[in-house]
């Protein structure tokens, strides 16, 4: 199973909850990074492609693999931080099992089943995983644009009831973007959704908390955190009405 931890975050020190996700090997064995608990976790302020990925070797066939580094966002004031992972054990696939046990799982009813995460790779995956989510969260039609995404520019996302904006740069989302996505829903009708790569500046997260606005960070293990109040409800709720 999973594991699941508290993280602390190295800003506001508040603890969130975290579970690692897991990937299929090649074995088709489900592998999950073992988080060091004992390591403080750091926080991200700039994300490089090369150094977002971690070897992870898979308990059932022992193949060493590269999946990307935990990451999570904090509910209360937006940082971004990379959780810690046990460095590759040289010993066989059993004797790992041994040295990293799993916790036990989490008790509890779920409100919906567990969302599957894509790895974010590219621009376009990061706006593929924003519409896989809000389909998760129970938004119809989803509606992505064509061709590939750019990577310097945000990306809309609309659905009925719902306009939503992607941003897959490496630099924090700032105060106008926030009030752009805003606008678009008043002019629409419609709620609206914010998710980010990179995180949010502080003007952003206070604009946003004003406004309404659900805020989501997406790390490159393609699982979207909520990271403020009113993400927090859509992701606990879904679309109203």
């Amino acid at each position: 199973m999973a594991e699941s931890v508290q993280v602390r975050c190295p800003g506001c020190l508040r603890e969130n909850g975290y579970t690692a996700p897991s990937f299929p090997c090649a074995c088709g064995s489900p592998v999950t990074p073992p988080l060091d608990r004992s390591a403080a976790p750091r926080p991200l302020t700039r994300r490089t492609w090369s150094e977002a990925w971690v070897a992870v070797r898979c308990g059932a066939c022992g193949r060493v693999g590269e999946w990307p580094h935990p990451e999570v966002g904090c509910g209360s004031c937006g940082t971004v931080c990379r959780v810690p992972v046990h460095p590759v054990d040289p010993v066989g696939p059993a004797d790992t099992r041994a040295a990293h046990p799993p916790l036990p799982p989490p008790t509890g009813p779920a409100p919906r089943p567990a969302f599957r995460p894509v790895t974010i790779r590219t621009a376009r995956d990061a706006v593929s995983t924003a519409a896989l989510y809000l389909r998760w969260l129970g938004f119809t039609d989803v509606r992505q644009p064509d061709g590939p995404a750019v990577p310097a520019a945000a990306v809309d996302l609309r659905a009925p009831g719902l306009v939503a904006q992607v941003d897959p740069t490496t630099a924090p989302t700032g105060l106008r973007a926030v009030e752009c996505v805003w606008l678009n829903g008043l002019t629409a009708s419609s709620s609206c959704a914010y998710f980010s790569l990179a995180g949010y500046t502080p003007q952003a997260r206070e604009r946003a908390d004003d406004l309404g606005v659900p805020l989501f960070v997406m790390d490159l293990t393609g699982m979207p955190q909520p990271v403020n109040d009113p993400a927090d409800e859509l992701a606990g709720t879904g679309p109203r009405g």
